[in-house]
Formats: structure tokens, sequence, C-alpha cells
């Protein structure tokens, strides 16, 4: 059913065919190309149409991205970054509560827990992150949707949507809200996710602690702080109205794990394509430290997905291959990891590379057409003056982080298969090979042997630590210049 032509689309390097030369006669040695042969910077294609829309069936993600595209709040610009990244972490709270009623006898559910602990902790802190970043933004400061605790004047409200009055030391009296439709309220009074629920309410205390509001999912919220509108901006019950699979007959209890660790995938993923809009935009702006911070939090976010991954690793190995089978997800001639059919992942991944063409912008420079080292030695300039350009530098490191966990992920990738599916459908794409090489890579592995993304600012770097080694092996004595000057 996959069938995907790979398209080698060879970016034009601006790495200098030639060195710089530095004075002293300081020569560096930069790895040849043919190191790389068979491996090209190509950006992935997804799976066939068939593959993908049977993907997208499976996870309703028509319907998910219905939900992910509703602006509620037309003046609040960080509405289409933070609204799936909740209601991917209400998916996981739903996710705690099919873990928790799992009746199979061999299911690992000590290790569930901690996992679904750990991912809901780790979704938190992203979304800590960008609740402060709205905050350090003037143009998005004070514009999301909250509700002042201290205006209800110690009224408790008739809709169940208010749990207690308290009043801080020589202040107004405080109503904490909670949230009417999610899940983790209720999980914190069933006996078997309360410990899971009180955890995950304090790591939303904890983390929130430096954003102007707070959650208000029955966090203690000991500051008093307003509470986001949850329910309008998440809209819980929407969430949870997509939790069955159009293949929910399947007898297989392994499918709602499977279905429920995708539709989380794909709303951070959703969320990673608002964040590199971002970026692309705070560029253009000028507002490089502010693209540096998305940077990093794009980063973060890859890691993330890397994590929910990993959970295919706790399912139970016999249910899941047979589940396998019964969704029909691999059909005979198929190569490609399954990981292609999600159009959105493949998207990401290619915006991600794309964004090493921002580079010369980000130096103010043009790309030399006859291939010098024009671009090279701006960087260096940058790295070794600084000049109050830090932002500058934060960004391009910024960059850097993103390529080093986009590459991570597929490597992960690849192992995860070998370890849920076993090596011989990890080697699919290698014409049956048991190891995988430069020369011989299928398009998985391709995306992380591939030549770095940045070849100016990897020599750049590359000249400057040899700059320093030389430095120090004649003793930090005499100036040695590391740019020729001019351009």
């Amino acid at each position: 059913m996959v069938d995907l032509d790979w398209k080698a689309k060879m970016v034009s390097s601006d790495l200098p065919n030639k060195s710089p030369k530095l004075s002293n006669k300081l020569h560096v040695a930069i790895p040849p190309a043919a190191q790389f042969r068979g491996v090209t910077n190509v950006s992935p294609v997804p799976a066939s149409d068939a593959a993908c829309s049977a993907y997208e069936h499976y996870l309703r993600l028509p319907e998910l991205r219905k939900l992910w595209a509703s602006r509620d709040f037309p003046g609040w610009r960080t509405e289409p970054v933070l609204k799936p990244a909740l209601q991917a972490l209400e998916i996981t709270f739903r996710f705690v509560s099919t873990v928790l009623s799992d009746p199979r006898p061999y299911a690992n559910r000590r290790e569930w827990k901690r996992r679904l602990e750990s991912l809901a902790t780790s979704q938190i802190e992203l979304i800590a992150a960008i609740c402060e970043d709205e905050a350090r933004d003037p143009e998005t400061r004070g514009t999301a949707p909250i509700v002042d605790l201290c205006s209800s004047d110690g009224v408790l409200a008739r809709d169940g949507s208010y749990a207690e009055v308290w009043k801080l030391p020589g202040e107004s009296t405080v109503v904490n809200r909670y949230s009417e439709a999610s899940l983790l309220p209720r999980l914190a009074t069933w006996q078997k996710s309360e410990d899971v629920a009180q955890k995950i309410m304090y790591s939303i205390e904890c983390e929130m602690r430096r954003c102007p509001y707070t959650l208000g999912l029955g966090e203690p919220n000991l500051s008093g702080k307003p509470n986001l509108e949850y329910d309008a901006v998440c809209r819980p019950s929407d969430v949870h109205s997509l939790k069955k699979s159009p293949y929910d007959h399947v007898d297989n209890h392994e499918n709602q794990a499977v279905y429920t660790t995708h539709q989380i995938l794909e709303t951070w993923i959703q969320v990673a394509k608002g964040v590199i809009d971002r970026v692309v935009e705070r560029i253009a702006g000028g507002r490089f430290d502010r693209a540096a911070d998305d940077c990093f939090l794009l980063e973060r976010i890859w890691k993330l997905l890397a994590e929910i991954e990993e959970l295919h690793l706790l399912m139970d190995p016999d249910d899941f291959l047979r589940l396998k089978n019964q969704l029909l997800m691999r059909s005979f001639g198929e190569t490609e990891a399954f990981c292609f059919r999600s159009r959105a992942l493949v998207e990401v991944t290619r915006c991600c590379k794309d964004l090493r063409h921002k580079v010369p912008e980000i130096l103010a420079v043009e790309v030399d057409p006859k291939g010098g080292p024009r671009v090279q030695e701006a960087a260096m300039r940058l790295f070794r003056e600084k000049k109050g350009e830090s932002e500058k530098i934060y960004l391009l490191q910024g960059l850097q982080a993103i390529e080093s966990a986009l590459k991570r992920f597929f490597y992960a990738y690849r192992q995860l298969l070998v370890a849920v599916m076993g090596s011989l459908e990890a080697n699919r794409g290698n014409n049956g090979g048991v190891l995988v090489s430069s020369e011989t890579s299928d398009s998985l592995s391709q995306l992380f042997l591939e030549p770095t993304y940045f070849p100016s600012l990897d020599a750049a770097k590359t000249f400057l630590g040899e700059f320093w080694n030389r430095r120090e092996q004649h003793g930090g004595g005499g100036a040695v210049k590391v740019y020729p000057v001019g351009n």
C-alpha cells in the first residue's frame, strides 16, 4: 500500500570550495564530501495517498484538525500554539484512564503510570514555556482569556466550576476555580488514578509559577493567580468526543493505546507547525531573541515526540503484532517506515530543514554565487567578536539544536522499530540488509546520516576551534587573525 518515490532534492551548499586563508599558515582539514556518499540533504516525502489517508482516517485527524483550527479568541495570537498543546495534554489524561482501566492481568500498569506521569510533566513544561513567552512579548502580553479569581468576592458559583474559597493574608478573598470538562479533576477522585492526578496537579503548580496565570485544573494555585479559561480554549468535551477509533470494533486492547498515542503525537506536531511559523515571522522582523526562544522550544518538542513514540515499548508484543495485522498496517511490497504516513511529520521535518536558508539573513550577508566563504566568515566574526549581537548567536545555536533533535528523533524511531517489531521490519527499506551505512541506507536512515544542514556554521566552528587550539599550543602568545579582512 505504501510506495514512496524519493525526490533527491540536492540543496546547494554555501560551504566554500576553498577554506579561508588564516594567518600563520593555519591549515584545517575538512572532512571530504565523499564520506557521505549515497546520503544527500534530501527532504522526506510522505507515503502514498492511500496509506496516508488510511492513517488519517484511523486517527480521525480531519476532525482533530477542525479543533486545532478553531479560533475562538481572535485577539489572542498564542491560541494557534497553545490550544493544540492543551488538547494533547487532555488526551493524555484520557490515556491515564484507559491504561488504569485495562483488564489484562499482564499489562505493565506500574511502568505505564510512570511513563504517563513523565509524559504529562514534559507537556506541562512546554505549555508553561509557551505561556512565559507570551508574557514576555509586548504584542501578546495580557491577551489570554483568563478569569480573575478575586472578582467573585468569595461567592461560590452554582455551576459546579468553583471548588473552594480561601483568603490570601492581607488580600482579598480568592475562589479557586477548577475546570468542569477536563478529566484531570475527575481522575483525582478515582482511587486508581488519585496519585497520578495529584502528581500532575503539583507539576502544573510548579511549572506555571513564572506565568501570569495558571491552568485551573485542580492545582493548588497558592499564589491566587488568574485561571486560563481552560474549557473555552481546550474544549475538552469536543476532544473526548473523538476517543473512539473507527476500528474500535477490533478485538485488541492495544488498539486504544496505539490510537491515543498517535493522537497525542499528531497534536504536538501541529504545535510544532505553529512554532515554526513564529520562528520565520520573528526572523523576518529582526526579533532574533524571540526567534531563538522558539528554536529551543522546537528542539524540546522534537524530544517530546520521541518520548511519545517510546510508549510503544510498553505495549504487549503479542497483542501489538496481532493488531498490526488486524489493521493491515503493512501490505506486501511496502518498504518505507510507518512514520512517513504522517503528512504533518513530513512537512514539519521539511520546514525545520528549510530553516537553514535563514542563516545568511541572520548574519546580514548574501551567499556568494561563486561558492566563496562569505557566510562562513560572517559566522566566525560573530562568534569571535559578538559586538552586542548575542541574540544572533543564541538563534544560530537554536537552529543547530533543532537539527540535532530532529536527527535524534529519526535515529531513535529506527531503534524503536527494531525493539517493537524486530530488525526485519526496521531494515525493509535497506533491501533486507542488517547493517545500515551511508552508502546503503533506507530513506529513514538518510535523515540522520546526511551531512549537517548548516555547513557554514560547521566550518566556522571548526576553524575557530583550530584557532584556539593553535593559540594553546603556542602558549597563547602572539596575535593570530582567525579570518581574512573584508569579504
